[in-house]
């Protein structure tokens, strides 16, 4: 599956740096030397620079290509880009960001998109503190923006600008870069002084994102399990787990047992309380947060945001739960799973497919959301003749509503428009209901909150084995040739059609059992 998401992502980097080099003002660097003469004469784009090391630094950093920005003193300033295979963004309802597309290279010429944030993934993480990386090596040879501008490009080839010198993306801005690089360049001093001395290594391990992925990660994590080790806490960093062990807070346990409300007082209302959840409350952004999620783990049950009564979800006389499944840039099926309220007949219930098994092209990905578009505005249709109500679900709406867009850009000859969705999408009271954004306001998690991890709380379970996205990835490559055709489309059927259930499960769990979850403030360590 990694082996499969890293070719589709070197394919689209090594196309659109393609695209890019045919851009007027556009240079191709070969080596360090030419690199650097490209950087001097003010070259607009240099695709796929070799920097020169930072000697001072003891740093070493790429890009994918870097965009001229203007000129400091007698230097020009240069932003790096990174291409992403990925979305970039998604929906807020406070943030806004910079964006431009590829013709026009410059945050100069950017223009404000409101509604939208850089996403909270560890890809979107690791390559913010890679931007902010090269930043700083561009800065030392002379080449760097005072205010850090950076550039990500997204899987739709959209451009959005960053500006790592000011205190927001705080994930992987400068501030948070350099008290990283200045842990790191600790710990391998340490490390270099552990060699000559032989004396007791000089650290003990602590859980991270980047754990994920390294050798040693089963060693370590039954290490930290067994001491319940706080950086065990999901999002949690290093320098907030420094603070709580600073405070004698050095297992999950102890942090559940804090109070998140004087966590959250301190930071309103500026408090001269010296407890340790004021203290911390005010050096640790969100604190509660982490509290909350250790005592999801402590109590080893998901727990209530909201009291009783304001849990649920919307109901209707005919529901509809969507799924699509994608492999690569296209969506190749769309599935929809009708249920209706007793006493209402003559429509039909039961899984609905739509999907394309042949070649995977712009062309066959419309054509199959047109076909599911046509059914479900005649189902919509047919509910408001007769006078009942109707909606819609799925789990994650920006992915379905990127696979809509998508599919009716450019505008099709016949079919739904991008206004037809905005319609649909801004009829109020709604018919289209995102459950992710109804389960994160009710429901608390100690890490991801995902549909398989909810569906399940909700007593729900999958036919396949190994039920996820990545695996069906692969399922579509077997069910396009080779042998067991029939039996590969199907166990994607089925998937698909048991994410349709999971979430319509998951309605009726916050609709009724999910009710009698404790709630998060009302309990401590357990």
């Amino acid at each position: 599956e990694m082996e499969h998401r890293r070719h589709l992502a070197e394919t689209f980097r090594k196309g659109l740096l393609l695209t890019l080099a045919q851009s007027p003002g556009a240079f191709s660097a070969t080596s360090v030397l030419d690199t650097r003469d490209a950087l001097e004469r003010g070259v607009e784009l240099v695709i796929s620079p070799r920097l020169a090391d930072d000697e001072a630094g003891n740093r070493r950093a790429s890009a994918h290509a870097l965009v001229r920005l203007g000129r400091h003193d007698d230097r020009f300033v240069y932003a790096p880009l990174v291409v992403k295979n990925s979305e970039v963004v998604e929906a807020s309802a406070t943030r806004q960001l910079l964006s431009t597309d590829l013709a026009h290279l410059s945050p100069a010429q950017a223009v404000v998109r409101a509604g939208v944030c850089v996403r909270s993934t560890l890809s979107l993480t690791r390559s913010g503190i890679g931007l902010a990386h090269t930043t700083r090596v561009l800065q030392a040879l002379g080449f760097g923006d005072e205010l850090a501008r950076v550039a990500l490009v997204d899987r739709h080839r959209h451009v959005w600008w960053l500006d790592l010198a000011g205190p927001g993306f705080s994930r992987f801005n400068l501030t948070t870069y350099d008290a990283l690089y200045e842990e790191r360049r600790t710990l391998l001093d340490a490390h270099d002084a552990w060699s000559d001395s032989g004396r007791e290594y000089p650290t003990t391990p602590y859980w991270h994102r980047e754990c994920e992925d390294c050798t040693f990660r089963d060693h370590c994590r039954d290490e930290l399990e067994a001491r319940d080790d706080v950086s065990l806490t999901h999002y949690s960093n290093f320098e907030q787990q420094r603070l709580l062990h600073e405070f004698g807070i050095d297992t999950r346990r102890e942090l559940a047992s804090l109070d998140p409300r004087l966590a959250r007082l301190a930071r309103r209302t500026a408090s001269d309380s010296s407890s340790r959840e004021a203290v911390l409350g005010l050096a640790i952004e969100r604190l509660e947060d982490l509290i909350y999620r250790a005592r999801v783990h402590v109590t080893g049950t998901l727990l209530r945001i909201v009291e009783s009564d304001a849990m649920g979800c919307p109901s209707a006389d005919v529901e509809v739960d969507v799924d699509m499944e994608s492999y690569g840039e296209h969506t190749y099926l769309w599935g929809a799973s009708v249920r209706l309220a007793p006493g209402v007949t003559d429509l039909a219930p039961g899984y609905h497919s739509f999907v394309e098994w042949e070649e995977l092209t712009q062309a066959s990905e419309a054509r199959i959301f047109s076909e599911f578009w046509a059914w479900f505005s005649a189902l919509r249709e047919q509910c408001r003749l007769r006078g009942l109500s109707f909606a819609a679900y799925c789990f994650w709406a920006q992915a379905e509503d990127g696979a809509m867009n998508r599919a009716v850009d450019p505008p099709l000859a016949t079919g739904p428009t991008r206004t037809h969705l905005e319609n649909f999408r801004s009829i109020n009271p709604p018919e289209w209901i995102d459950l992710h954004h109804s389960a994160k306001s009710q429901i608390q998690t100690d890490g991801p909150l995902g549909l398989k991890v909810l569906a399940r709380a909700a007593g729900f379970q999958w036919r396949d084995e190994h039920p996820s996205g990545e695996a069906s990835m692969r399922w579509f490559e077997a069910a396009r040739g080779g042998d067991d055709v029939d039996a590969w489309r199907q166990r994607i059927l089925e998937y698909n059609e048991d994410d349709c259930r999971a979430t319509q499960a998951l309605r009726d769990w916050l609709n009724g059992p999910a009710r009698l979850l404790a709630h998060r403030d009302q309990i401590g360590s357990a």
